[in-house]
């Protein structure tokens, strides 16, 4: 491979030029192997930010971050394979009624999930809240309950594109997270490794996404989907508004007992909402013949939700943790809810510990926001809001200084769905 000078790439890159196939490839593979440094990588990062990579670049990099590693092969299960994943949000916990929903109606779902960062939480985090449940699974472990369950939620290895792991940990500290090449190379470049059939994108968009504006949102899905096509897999996305947490439970364990109401055939009608349209196109991508509406009332999907828990170790007639502490948010006044800010749920939700603020810390299962309310309820003065959950009571107090102004009441409140548009 053809030797460059890492300084001139990002001399190029910060004026706005655009750089060649073989300098991506040498850079992708330089710093995966080492010889390019941290700071070096950073400062790249910093001008993509700024100054951007056309499609074409794009693509090039995507390329070279799969090629960083291995790539999975699903072609011998005997069902249709076919993914989802989600950019992050506060309450998002849509992968765990759907993944078993969409195995019911007769696909394979790999879902190779995270952790949460920050104000996000990660569906590992969440589903580790199960007594016994375990995330890393073997490549024999995860295939056979593909074919056996139908779908699966682990952890993805650590021969998936590489370098996208090196160059994550690196955004996350030097403010390069929102760059919208960077996050859709990091997405895609997994995914498309990750060997699927099909892909479907929820796309957030507001107050407690990482894209504030739908502009925004639907430029990252149209790169999203381009990277995806190229790449020869069918990908679609749907952008949903993340203005207001989803569901009711903002934490680990609360929100998979949400989860559970979902597949139980209640829950939250945005959270039912959701994971039906998700799961539609998802059914609909995979070629298969389903309605997922159907499905959901006829209790297969928990079903397979029970069979893909037992699989993995766990027990799905077990407690779910409880938190030590509770403190209840009340209204200030009487009033119609009009709006919840998400991020400031999700801050609060982290600082409770059911989020980290580095890799290595630990969560803890039962810390979270339970809300009490939703947009366009009516409250009278001293109702509780919401229930702060934590195992660690010296933390409310910053929890509720981050819900300081989260909760809007007024005259009344407007319906807004919760797809807010699609990309093809």
């Amino acid at each position: 491979m053809t030797q460059f000078d890492v300084v001139d790439l990002i001399r190029t890159k910060r004026g706005g030029g655009r750089l060649t196939q073989e300098e991506i490839d040498w850079l992708i593979d330089a710093y995966t192997t080492g010889t390019i440094a941290d700071e070096q990588m950073s400062a790249m990062a910093m001008a993509v930010f700024f100054r951007g990579m056309d499609d074409a670049e794009l693509s090039q990099w995507t390329d070279a971050m799969i090629a960083s590693g291995d790539r999975m092969d699903f072609s011998g299960l005997s069902r249709p394979t076919v993914d989802k994943h989600s950019t992050g949000g506060v309450g998002d916990k849509i992968t765990l009624p759907l993944a078993p929903l969409v195995a019911a109606c007769g696909a394979a779902v790999p879902q190779l999930s995270g952790r949460g960062l920050g104000h996000t939480g990660g569906t590992l985090d969440k589903m580790e809240a199960i007594p016994g449940w375990r995330a890393n699974l073997t490549h024999d472990e995860m295939m056979r309950q593909l074919e056996e369950v139908g779908a699966v939620v682990c952890a993805a290895g650590p021969g998936l594109a590489p370098a996208d792991k090196k160059l994550y940990a690196l955004r996350d500290v030097t403010g390069t997270v929102e760059s919208i090449p960077l996050i859709a190379s990091s997405i895609m470049s997994k995914k498309i490794a990750e060997g699927t059939d099909a892909l479907v994108l929820d796309v957030k968009t507001g107050s407690g996404a990482f894209m504030k504006t739908e502009e925004d949102s639907r430029e990252l899905a149209r790169r999203l989907v381009g990277l995806g096509k190229a790449a020869g897999v069918n990908t679609s996305a749907l952008i949903t508004r993340m203005d207001v947490p989803l569901g009711y439970a903002c934490g680990n364990g609360i929100e998979v007992a949400e989860a559970i109401e979902v597949l139980a055939g209640g829950g939250p009608s945005d959270v039912v909402e959701l994971t039906v349209a998700l799961a539609r196109r998802m059914v609909e991508a995979a070629g298969l013949d389903a309605d997922p509406e159907q499905v959901l009332a006829s209790g297969a999907a928990m079903d397979v939700w029970r069979a893909m828990i037992r699989a993995q170790g766990g027990d799905p007639d077990a407690a779910l943790p409880i938190a030590k502490h509770s403190d209840d948010l009340h209204a200030p006044h009487d009033g119609v809810v009009t709006d919840i800010d998400a991020m400031s749920v999700g801050i609060a939700a982290w600082r409770l510990g059911a989020g980290r603020a580095r890799k290595e810390d630990p969560v803890q299962a039962a810390a979270g926001v339970l809300l009490r309310v939703r947009p366009g309820d009516r409250v009278v003065t001293g109702q509780p809001l919401a229930t702060l959950l934590t195992d660690a009571p010296e933390a409310v107090d910053r929890a509720r200084a981050a819900l300081e102004g989260a909760f809007t009441l007024g005259d009344s409140s407007d319906c807004r769905p919760i797809v807010v548009g699609h990309v093809d």
